[in-house]
């Protein structure tokens, strides 16, 4: 795919080594702000998309938001972003997911270790991992308001099968894919030694700071330990030519379309 503006030489190549790339470029302030000033609205609705942490009615997750929401769907058409992910994923790309995950002040819970492929896999029939992640920091993220971790270079083995008893739960309800207490998850042990091997490396960064990473990186986040909100967005961009073969769960989860993706003309409205 031809390189954009927001694609750093060798970026594919460094993506297919480690499994996850920061991009020099950030969303424009203006933009940011944009977004965020929808993300707080949505987070005051009350409708299936927007999840709470367990126990509580405070926001955990916002799913599918460019389905409803005029500035979340400009922004998957973003042409910083979508260059971005043609380059990594080497086609044309539709949205599959997008979500924005919220920890809270003080009370954010975490994500277990896990790999965002074995769901799409398991759960919805995705072919293959030919789709990429890309998260926007909408507040400043640091080491203790909950960073994703990711163990670099862990996408090269493919997925990580969980024991026999722990891949039956395939199919149950899809709030246990959007909690604390993850459907599929790799256990901490194997995690411990997978460290080793590929580094772990926290994704900090400003607000507006662009990440990449694969679908099949293993990663996790902590709870969010001090009195600063940890919002991230991430679109999650599949192949045209990738689409699950039994989607089950809920269109906010599994994006049904699969028209390519075209560049927003101007900036964000």
């Amino acid at each position: 795919m031809s390189r954009g503006t927001a694609v750093p030489q060798n970026a594919r190549e460094e993506y297919e080594r480690s499994g996850w790339l920061a991009v020099p470029d950030r969303l424009a302030p203006e933009a940011l702000e944009k977004v965020r000033d929808s993300i707080a609205a949505i987070s005051r609705t009350d409708r299936p998309e927007v999840v709470q942490e367990a126990g509580s009615d405070t926001v955990r997750a916002l799913h599918g938001c460019h389905g409803y929401d005029d500035v979340c769907a400009q922004l998957v058409r973003h042409p910083l972003l979508l260059d971005l992910a043609e380059e990594l994923v080497g086609d044309r790309v539709y949205v599959y997911q997008f979500k924005v995950n919220i920890k809270s002040p003080r009370e954010g819970q975490q994500w277990p270790w896990h790999q965002d492929f074995a769901f799409w896999a398991h759960e919805d029939g995705m072919p293959a991992a030919d789709a990429v992640n890309i998260a926007i920091n909408l507040d400043e993220v640091h080491e203790h308001n909950g960073p994703l971790t990711v163990l670099t270079g862990s996408h090269r083995l493919g997925l990580i099968e969980a024991p026999e008893a722990a891949r039956a739960v395939t199919g149950r309800d899809w709030h246990e894919h959007v909690s604390a207490r993850l459907t599929h998850t790799v256990p901490d042990a194997r995690v411990r030694e997978l460290a080793a091997d590929f580094p772990p490396v926290r994704m900090t960064g400003p607000a507006g700071a662009i990440t990449a990473f694969h679908p099949s990186i293993v990663h996790s986040s902590t709870d969010n330990l001090s009195d600063d909100r940890r919002a991230v967005l991430l679109i999650t961009y599949n192949s045209v030519r990738n689409a699950p073969v039994r989607p089950s769960r809920p269109d906010f989860l599994v994006g049904r379309d699969t028209t390519p993706v075209e560049r927003l003309a101007g900036a964000l409205a």
